[in-house]
């Protein structure tokens, strides 16, 4: 009984552990225990102005793994620590605070309150009634004092796109929740997306820009040379024929010079008119090349089902998605007083006013062998191609207001749309279709390609039908499109 009213008296008496006394008067043994410090509250406010750089913006910093320099910030707004009078330390929060989710630097304290009392924040989400919804801020450490807790006031009205950091969800600002820029709602003005569209096929250099009228022409058939003869001949049978038949009234060689000069002028128009279906004659009988026993450099013809490479094309009119190759024409038909589609158009014909025909590298795969070999028509290769194409669409004043895609169409091109006749064909070689490809056989490290052969191949005469030899230049594609069945790929 001594000995436990000496232990309450002296409680730390002949004891080497600690003590202390609770509340009710008893002694136990150990220290007592510190006062735990509250969690600090810190209100969202918006940070300084960084001009959109994910280095200079903190947090978003963070999310990006980008580390940037400790230190305050060049040009930046001090943001204070503490909660006191006017002494405020600057510079950005300690480090140890850690991925904490809070946005913004601490409000300083209202001088003469001793710092228990601090500015009201303005910046936080609101909800769908516009009312500022209520948001804690995470913890904090570094010696920081407890404040009370605060909610984020509305923000305000309109604020520009500046690349401040604010309060509130990633997917409300101009960036998604993946970073990347988000997509804005509305429709987009079609002329527009179609001049872009063409201008980006026109500048990327994996898309050949071909720039030929008519895989066939007459003029190119016959060499200039051969023109010039013939016509120096003609002029001279008729200056003699007709002084024969002045001076001894004999016609006979007037006659003979005027029957050549029919049966030439005949085969020429002949020519002009079935000149590129005798091409396709030609092309259709050339016999298919196997591409197992094919050597290297050998000109052969390659007949299989297109698959689309890196770089597919789209139709400009209709929109055919997945193409290799594609062509929009505009004709105008030019009458006695109507304008010029072109300076070579002649009245009472069809003239081309508008082009767009473009080819990019595909891939083909054989039907005799079944290997699979790389087209090379893009990155500006030389073209000849022979694709059927449709008649899309015929204006005359009389209906012109009755396409409104065309007349947009013509739009983005900063084509006129008066009173002219006009006719919209287009023509595409889609994923999926036979194809056949006329050019040269190359092996280059196991990859089997077809590249356009260095010199042009002549056709020949094709004289059952009357046509003249003609100069196939660059890689040939043939399709038709009058079969619609396309191979799912």
């Amino acid at each position: 009984m001594i000995c436990f009213i000496l232990f309450q008296l002296f409680p730390n008496m002949g004891s080497r552990f600690p003590s202390h006394q609770l509340s009710n008067g008893l002694y136990v043994s150990g220290r007592p225990e510190q006062p735990k410090e509250k969690t600090p509250v810190i209100c969202s406010t918006a940070m300084p102005y960084t001009g959109g750089d994910i280095k200079k913006s903190g947090e978003l910093g963070k999310m990006f793994d980008i580390h940037r320099k400790s230190g305050p910030l060049g040009n930046q707004p001090s943001r204070n620590t503490s909660f006191g009078g006017a002494g405020s330390n600057s510079g950005p929060v300690s480090n140890a605070v850690g991925r904490s989710n809070y946005s913004g630097s601490i409000s300083s304290g209202v001088p003469g309150t001793g710092g228990s009392s601090r500015t009201k924040s303005n910046s936080g989400p609101l909800n769908k009634h516009g009312e500022p919804t209520k948001r804690s801020s995470g913890p904090q450490s570094g010696g920081v004092t407890p404040m009370a807790r605060q909610n984020s006031g509305p923000l305000p009205p309109v604020l520009p796109t500046t690349g401040l950091i604010t309060s509130g969800p990633i997917t409300s600002g101009p960036m998604n929740s993946s970073g990347a820029a988000r997509k804005v709602s509305g429709p987009l003005d079609s002329s527009v997306s179609m001049k872009m569209r063409a201008t980006s096929f026109a500048h990327n250099q994996a898309v050949s820009n071909l720039n030929g009228e008519d895989g066939y022409s007459i003029k190119g058939s016959i060499p200039n040379a051969i023109w010039w003869l013939v016509s120096l001949l003609f002029v001279v049978g008729f200056v003699a024929g007709i002084f024969i038949l002045a001076a001894i009234h004999n016609p006979v060689l007037l006659i003979v010079v005027v029957v050549i000069f029919a049966f030439v002028a005949a085969l020429v128009t002949w020519n002009i008119c079935w000149g590129t279906k005798g091409v396709i004659g030609f092309v259709s009988r050339y016999p298919d090349a196997d591409l197992r026993t094919a050597k290297d450099g050998e000109y052969v013809k390659v007949t299989g089902v297109v698959t689309c490479g890196n770089v597919p094309l789209e139709t400009s009119f209709q929109r055919v998605q997945r193409c290799v190759y594609t062509s929009t024409c505009l004709y105008e038909y030019r009458g006695w007083d109507s304008k010029a589609a072109n300076p070579q158009h002649r009245r009472f014909t069809w003239g081309l006013r508008s082009m767009e025909r473009h080819a990019v590298d595909f891939y083909i795969s054989d039907f005799q062998s079944g290997l699979r070999a790389l087209v090379k028509t893009g990155f500006g290769a030389r073209v000849t191609p022979y694709v059927d194409e449709s008649v899309v669409i015929d204006i005359n004043p009389d209906n012109k207001d009755m396409s409104p895609e065309f007349l947009r169409w013509l739009r983005g091109r900063n084509l006129s749309s008066d009173d002219r006749i006009m006719r919209l064909k287009e023509g595409y070689i889609k994923e999926g279709s036979t194809v056949s490809v006329m050019g040269v056989v190359q092996k280059n490290d196991n990859v089997l390609m077809i590249v356009p052969p260095a010199e042009p191949i002549s056709t020949g005469c094709q004289w059952a039908k009357c046509i003249l030899p003609t100069s196939l230049d660059g890689l040939v594609l043939r399709c038709d499109t009058s079969d619609i069945d396309v191979i799912p790929v």
